[in-house]
């Protein structure tokens, strides 16, 4: 496995947050005709204080191709406008009904139900209104927009969270969540690498390498999730802890155990690392990220 880069992820983060932040606001100013109440519960969420992990991926995937960064900050800006969508809905009372989510009020329980549903609409759309009009190469724009469709559509991103929601009062196994959250949580990590290889002109090979990369960290990602639920607290977490065992859902450490849990993410993040090699600029800051998956505490 390669040596890991001497910049920690939470100091590649810390580099390329105010990039991305200052792309998503601009996107998100809208017109006149978006009501102010839309508009604040829109960026309420969006630019919400949190680590990037999607869209640091995508500009990521692209220098870690060859291209630069700069390239991929339209899809990397759409797949965190996904990445809110899906945590306002998941946050509402007929999902997970959580009421903290990055240390601050759901986006439910600042406006209201209503509201926030629609500002989850609002960034769905909004994601592929980005990918149609801000990538120059309009096959580039066509190849992101039927990937991303996909990765947020019924049988990736939107059928694991039905299925996560049914396995709450139906037994099941590890191949299950697995299943579940390869869908629910690894699709959107996988698209991310996979846009930014695109606008990088990465070729199949490529692509296949941030594939079985974001396969492994998305999966990993779930598994110290789970963990973290598990032993970790509130204040870190900027969310509740424990309610996945108090709603009995089906989780990582429940069916291996804490230990073992473990042991399979570190598998994981092996893997990941030794595809992240493959690629033309030796993924270091890909394996760094993987392995600030693997330790993380929030």
């Amino acid at each position: 496995m390669a040596e890991v880069s001497t910049d920690t992820f939470l100091e590649i983060a810390e580099r390329l947050r105010p990039e991305v932040d200052a792309a998503l606001a601009r996107l998100t100013e809208f017109d006149d005709d978006c009501p102010t109440r839309l508009r604040d519960a829109i960026r309420y969420s969006l630019l919400a204080p949190g680590k990037r992990l999607r869209p640091v991926l995508a500009l990521l995937a692209a220098e870690a191709c060859g291209s630069d960064r700069s390239n991929a900050i339209a899809p990397a800006c759409a797949v965190e406008m996904i990445h809110a969508y899906s945590l306002i809905h998941d946050d509402l009372p007929a999902m997970d009904d959580d009421d903290l989510r990055r240390g601050r009020p759901t986006c439910h329980r600042q406006f209201d139900e209503a509201t926030a549903i629609l500002a989850g609409d609002a960034l769905l759309t909004r994601a592929f209104e980005v990918l149609a009009t801000e990538i120059p190469d309009a096959n580039q724009s066509r190849r992101c927009l039927r990937e991303l469709t996909h990765a947020a559509g019924a049988s990736q991103l939107v059928g694991g969270q039905v299925d996560d929601l049914q396995f709450e009062s139906l037994p099941g196994t590890a191949d299950d969540l697995a299943k579940i959250h390869r869908r629910k949580t690894g699709a959107m990590i996988t698209v991310s690498l996979r846009l930014g290889g695109i606008v990088a002109d990465a070729d199949e090979s490529l692509l296949d390498a941030l594939t079985q990369y974001g396969d492994a960290v998305g999966l990993a990602f779930q598994i110290t999730d789970d963990l973290l639920d598990v032993q970790g607290d509130e204040k870190s977490m900027g969310k509740r802890v424990g309610k996945d065992a108090g709603k009995g859902k089906m989780t990582f450490p429940g069916i291996w155990g804490i230990e073992e849990s473990r042991r399979k993410a570190e598998q994981l993040i092996h893997q990941a690392s030794d595809a992240a090699t493959t690629l033309p600029c030796g993924g270091h800051a890909l394996i760094s990220l993987a392995h600030y998956v693997l330790e993380r505490n929030h």
